[in-house]
């Protein structure tokens, strides 16, 4: 960086006392990430990026001080490595507390949080703890000791600090998109962040975001809200009286499975069925089962099915609500059913601040959030990014059994992620012979969640719970994606062509309703349908929400399934690429404006669901007998659970 030509010259030289301050500041700020935060380190690249991500950040907010006169860059320097230190600190209590990191809207809601921190926070400290102040402090008596020493500085000197701090962040930035491709777009998590970019440049990155939503917002009035509840009036569907509140004052359980594609329902390898459980559900006579649901999600994956399950409103087309719009108002399915008696639970093998969770469960009114800190997560017993699906669900029991009925929870599943790759010990079961490492292992993790639904939907049975309790299970999002196109063609055995891949987004949709004779429906949907669906079978009417799914068991539901890109599919016709296919043949329809007028709704649908989410206008409307929640009211901190049967 800036080299000294001498050792013993070294206070007359001009950037001595600027790289000083660099290098102590990078030094003690990489101590503090190795010793205070779990960051989940997993490779050498990772640990490279660790070691230098501090240094660009110091190189910036240390480089500004040089466009000061002498007399004052001193004193520049100690207030920025003061305020940077403090800021760091702060961010290792809150970590200590929350094993999270401070966002804008934490640094904003001050009162709040301090009083969540409560009489715990001198507790969080330690007398060590002035470790991360000494690199001030050494700074304040060199500052004294060698004053009017140093040499002077100029805009040049500016200029050449801004220029190494850019650099080295876009080199930082490269490395990190090659091991996490899309981090800032679609920013899974802010341990991510600090991990590939430094706590610092994160601070940046929350800033940044939140006065872009800010600005959004900012500029929404109550009347944007008019032309999309006249848009929704003009389009609800009446529910099926043959099956509304058929399922009336039942317990409600979602569970995600991950990566589970329809493809996969009722596929047999080498003679034997994948997913033997999930198919005899397919025939169960008190289960919905819809074979022409498809997922809907865009960069958010997981986050964004469980937005559409819960919102009936589209992700977005970039990022993911559930980080950038968390401080948002929703009219979600948990704090609807409050209204109704119900108290809900999500459980979760990963810890809560994936995906931002810990936040955006507040804005939907979840009661309880039982995250990694609830489970034993033995090394044996997870894998990927959380717990294995039998573990999981065989530690949950214990937990569900604690709420009190009627209880809406939610379980999100992790054993059939990406790459599929299972551990021996796990399963018995063959793997695929396309040649494709993805594809082939596709077929055992499948089956691996298979066995883990029917032990968990036993498990029911023998905790009681099984007959008064509505099962809804959902794949979230594709797990084999079209990278992998050439492999899967010999799985379905046919070229995938565009209008093909667009028909393998399907994703099986169970609704198990024990006592309710049900169907096999045909009819397409997407996930954004299935909230009015599961409501509508509770016996409670959606009309006055602001949502754009409708009942999927509707004799009018609208079955032109929208996707974020703006493509769609139904029955009889299918656009992919702003190509018009017939649905039926797959074959290119010659006419291409046949498409024109089921395009043109899917485009208004996710513009309007933008304007929702975007400008936050829920705040501007509440539904009729709807009692809006308030975030703050709840905290998703480990406590203890009793394991004894406490329903009431």
């Amino acid at each position: 960086m800036f080299q000294f030509k001498q050792t013993g010259d070294w206070k007359n030289r001009k950037y001595s006392f600027f790289t000083i301050a660099v290098i102590l500041f990078w030094l003690k700020t990489y101590i503090a990430y190795k010793i205070e935060f779990n960051l989940g380190i997993d490779n050498g690249l990772q640990k490279f990026l660790l070691l230098i991500n501090p240094i660009s950040s110091a190189l910036l907010f240390f480089g500004f001080a040089l466009l000061f006169r002498k007399k004052v860059q001193f004193t520049v320097m100690l207030i920025t490595n003061f305020v940077l230190s403090f800021l760091l600190y702060a961010n290792i209590v809150y970590y200590r507390f929350f094993n999270d990191f401070i966002t804008v809207p934490v640094l904003m809601q001050t009162k709040t949080n301090a009083g969540q921190l409560g009489d715990s926070a001198l507790s969080l400290m330690s007398f060590m703890d002035v470790f991360y102040f000494t690199d001030t402090i050494l700074l304040a008596v060199l500052a004294v000791k060698a004053y009017g020493k140093f040499k002077e500085t100029g805009k040049r000197s500016f200029r050449l600090a801004m220029l190494f701090a850019v650099t080295t962040f876009l080199f930082n930035l490269g490395l990190a998109e090659k091991d996490r491709p899309q981090l800032l777009t679609r920013s899974f998590d802010r341990v991510y962040l600090v991990k590939y970019l430094g706590a610092y440049n994160f601070t940046i990155y929350d800033a940044v975001q939140n006065i872009k939503s800010s600005s959004q917002r900012a500029l929404a009035d109550s009347s944007d809200i008019t032309e999309i509840e006249n848009y929704r009036n003009a389009n609800y569907n009446e529910p099926n009286p043959k099956y509304f509140g058929k399922a009336k004052g039942m317990n409600v359980i979602y569970i995600s499975l991950e990566s589970l594609q329809s493809f996969i329902i009722d596929y047999k390898l080498d003679g034997q069925e994948v997913t033997p459980f999930l198919n005899s559900l397919t025939r169960d006579p008190n289960t919905f089962y819809f074979k022409n649901v498809f997922h809907q999600t865009s960069q958010g994956k997981t986050s964004d099915a469980e937005f559409l399950m819960e919102n009936s409103l589209y992700p977005m087309s970039q990022g993911a609500v559930f980080i950038n719009k968390a401080q948002n108002t929703f009219h979600a399915t948990p704090a609807i059913l409050k209204g109704y008696g119900y108290n809900s639970a999500v459980f979760h093998g990963n810890y809560k601040t994936f995906w931002n969770r810990n936040v955006m469960y507040k804005a939907l009114g979840y009661d309880r959030f039982f995250d990694a800190e609830y489970y034993t997560m033995k090394e044996e017993d997870t894998k990927n990014y959380g717990m294995k699906d039998k573990p999981f669900f065989k530690e949950s029991i214990p937990l569900l059994k604690t709420l009190k009925q009627p209880f809406y929870t939610k379980f999100i599943t992790l054993s059939n992620h990406f790459p599929f790759e299972m551990d021996e010990e796990d399963t018995d079961f063959p793997a695929g012979t396309t040649g494709n490492d993805v594809v082939d292992h596709y077929f055992q993790s499948a089956n691996y969640m298979d066995q883990a639904i029917e032990q968990f939907f036993n498990d029911l049975k023998a905790a009681g719970l099984y007959d008064n309790t509505m099962v809804v299970m959902y794949g979230d999002h594709y797990g084999i994606s079209e990278n992998h196109n050439a492999a899967m063609s010999q799985v379905v055995g046919e070229e995938i062509t565009p209008f093909k891949n667009a028909q393998l987004q399907r994703v099986p949709l169970f609704i198990h309703v024990p006592g309710v004779k049900a169907v096999q429906d045909d009819s397409f949907g997407g996930q954004i349908d299935v909230r009015p669906t599961m409501l509508h079978l509770l016996g409670i009417d959606t009309k006055d929400f602001l949502e754009f799914g409708s009942d999927l068991l509707s004799p009018q539901h609208h079955q032109v399934v929208s996707f974020r890109n703006g493509d769609f599919v139904s029955p009889k016709l299918t656009q992919v690429n702003e190509k018009c296919y017939d649905t039926t043949t797959g074959e290119l329809v010659e006419d291409g404006t046949m498409c024109a007028e089921n395009a043109e709704r899917v485009k208004t649908e996710l513009q309007m669901s933008d304007e929702i989410v975007l400008k936050d206008l829920l705040r501007f409307y509440t539904p009729n007998g709807y009692k809006p929640i308030n975030p703050n009211d709840y905290e998703y901190i480990k406590e203890d659970v009793p394991v004894e049967d406490t329903q009431e």
